[in-house]
């Protein structure tokens, strides 16, 4: 891997005799291991031949536009001025920087905005997605809900939005389906309520063992509130942690997906980890082999009943810790997502519980 020498230059300024000095380099070293170092990584590299980082993108896929972005480099806050060039990572500086700690407001896609969790600002910029329910809302205008509309294209939620599920509806990440109430921001418990107090804010691993103060011997994925005895996936067990639900149910909406796009779309669709993620099941087979996933074969019979619940699809796939960021609200998105493909294809509705 491809490192910047941030690191090298904090020991410089941390670095003193004794425990100290121990302590600073062992915070270079996670840091240097972790995702956020990886200058190599796609996240970073992307734009390496481009010679210079979208300003939309550069807010969160360089540290120097981070700080462009709310204006810690001198700059006006709100938008990234300056040209950023590849090749910069989530430095210590986009977290370290004077005046991280005043940032006030946190503005997510949806046009909300809220106070960052305690020492939590740079997580929420990043980790909050690129789109919203709202802009959806907005994109389907009058189109007939069911009619394919060559107006209509997927629309992404981007990745690991982690923040914008937090908040629930408070900040409206997934797409909130009309009559239907949602939750709003998972506080969990005191000790457990921001971004750091789960991960480590330079290995970016998750603090598994914190959880057993509460769950003990219990890991993460297999946790649920030993009196929440609804079965959201209606398969009988109401003891198995609340990731599981949550996984069945994302299963259930992938059929629900594919069978409302042969049956009412009338074009087969499937899903795969490339983009644009949905594609055109050329040979009805019902999986999408390496031919099929190509830009060219992007699936193309979008109605708005269907991209609303893909979309929902896969901001719940790229946030693979919305069991912990936010049960609830995951759970409430699936379930919608999956009876209203369900009803308009004539379906049976899954006997699924909803909180």
């Amino acid at each position: 891997m491809i490192r910047t020498g941030a690191a090298f230059t904090l020991l410089a300024i941390l670095a003193s005799p004794g425990a100290a000095q121990t302590d600073a380099e062992q915070i270079v070293q996670d840091w240097v291991r972790s995702a956020h170092a990886d200058a190599a990584a796609e996240a970073f590299a992307h734009w390496n031949g481009e010679g210079e980082i979208p300003a939309e993108c550069a807010v969160c896929h360089s540290g120097a536009g981070f700080r462009d972005f709310h204006g810690l480099d001198g700059s006006a806050a709100g938008s990234v001025d300056a040209s950023i060039e590849p090749g910069g990572v989530v430095d210590c500086d986009t977290c370290h920087t004077p005046g991280v700690e005043g940032i006030s407001q946190i503005t997510f896609p949806s046009g909300i905005s809220v106070p960052p969790l305690a020492n939590s600002a740079t997580c929420m910029t990043c980790h909050q997605g690129r789109s919203s329910g709202p802009a959806l809302v907005e994109r389907f205008g009058d189109l007939d809900p069911d009619a394919p509309s060559a107006e209509l294209a997927f629309q992404n939620p981007h990745y690991a939005a982690a923040a914008a599920t937090n908040f629930g509806t408070e900040v409206k990440g997934l797409y909130e389906y009309m009559g239907r109430e949602y939750v709003g921001r998972f506080d969990h418990v005191d000790g457990a309520d921001t971004c750091i107090a789960c991960h480590d804010p330079h290995t970016l691993e998750i603090a598994a063992e914190s959880c057993a103060t509460c769950h003990e011997g219990s890991e993460p994925r297999d946790i649920r509130l030993s009196v929440d005895a609804r079965d959201y996936d209606g398969d009988g067990d109401t003891s198995e942690g609340i990731a599981a639900e949550i996984a069945s149910l994302r299963e259930m909406l992938e059929a629900e997906i594919m069978a409302y796009a042969e049956g009412v779309a009338g074009a087969p669709i499937g899903y795969a980890d490339a983009y644009p993620y949905f594609f055109t099941d050329t040979n009805a087979d019902g999986t999408i082999g390496d031919d099929e996933a190509v830009f060219p074969n992007a699936y193309g019979a979008w109605t708005p009943r269907l991209l609303a619940a893909a979309y929902n699809f896969q901001f719940v796939t790229k946030d693979p810790g919305g069991y912990a960021h936010n049960p609830h609200y995951t759970l409430q998105a699936l379930h919608d997502s999956i009876v209203d493909l369900a009803t308009a294809s004539g379906r049976p509705v899954p006997e699924i519980a909803r909180p």
